[in-house]
């Protein structure tokens, strides 16, 4: 079973170590100590929690109909937009995605700097849903 240090959980998570401190201080998060007397966190727990972290993060079921299962809720950092491609940038936790879209569809979505927007990933695809 992997076991995480302070720091690699918080990269894994895109927060400071010092926050996966305090969690793990407050009870949000199980630590234990390796061998070494250090402090570690057992990988199915992390999992866990980032993924309880997460939820809400996404769209509710329902309320977007789509095939897409891998999808990354954040908030647009940059648009380039051309005569008929738009590029989109969308920061997710520590994730950056770039997407490549119509102009139309940044026109239709309102796809701006600022916006909220979750980055929809199947196969080589990118499909950006504004919320």
């Amino acid at each position: 079973m992997p076991s995480y240090s302070i720091g690699q959980a918080a990269g894994l998570l895109g927060v400071s170590p010092e926050t996966v401190r305090r969690w793990a201080d407050g009870g949000q998060i199980a630590m234990d100590r390796d061998g070494s007397g250090n402090r570690v966190i057992d990988g199915a727990s992390l999992a866990a929690f980032a993924k309880g972290r997460a939820e809400g993060l996404h769209p509710v079921p329902g309320e977007v109909h789509t095939s897409v299962r891998n999808s990354f809720a954040g908030i647009v950092t940059r648009v380039v937009v051309d005569d008929v491609v738009a590029q989109v940038e969308i920061q997710s936790g520590p994730h950056r995605l770039v997407s490549l879209v119509s102009r139309e569809a940044v026109d239709e979505l309102g796809i701006v700097v600022g916006v909220t927007a979750t980055a929809r990933v199947k196969s080589t695809n990118v499909h950006i849903d504004r919320q």
